[in-house]
């Protein structure tokens, strides 16, 4: 987990994202165990309280399950929840501007597909190597 925090949104939030960004990017899988909220205070320097808040949010989630005396596990189809959640976000909230900056552009599909790994930026006059 990155050690930095932002004054965008509270430290117990970032955190839950982190956990969840862990979990769709495979890091933490189904049945993991969480950091114990001493470790993750202390190696982040945060209160206990505020990892505890964050780790509370995911288990009302019900992306994690706290089990007595052993700690903070992913729960099974943690994942897969995650994944449907985000998808709806990405459309609701992300997908209107990417789709508006595409029209905008003109681009076609072929472009969008192919793009990002066969075509560069191409060069003006001043950013040519001069021979």
């Amino acid at each position: 987990m990155d050690r930095e925090w932002n004054d965008s949104q509270p430290i117990y939030r970032q955190l839950r994202d982190r956990v969840v960004a862990m979990i769709l990017d495979g890091v933490l899988k189904e049945g993991d165990p969480l950091p114990s909220v001493r470790n993750v205070a202390a190696e982040y320097r945060v209160n206990h309280l505020t990892v505890l808040k964050g780790y509370q949010q995911l288990v009302d989630e019900q992306l994690v399950e706290s089990k007595r005396g052993l700690g903070m596990f992913i729960n099974v189809g943690a994942r897969n929840l995650l994944l449907q959640g985000e998808r709806q976000k990405f459309l609701a909230e992300e997908w209107p501007r990417v789709r508006a900056t595409i029209q905008r552009l003109g681009l076609k599909p072929e472009e969008l597909l192919n793009g990002a790994t066969t075509r560069r930026p191409t060069q003006t006059a001043e950013e040519k190597p001069k021979p």
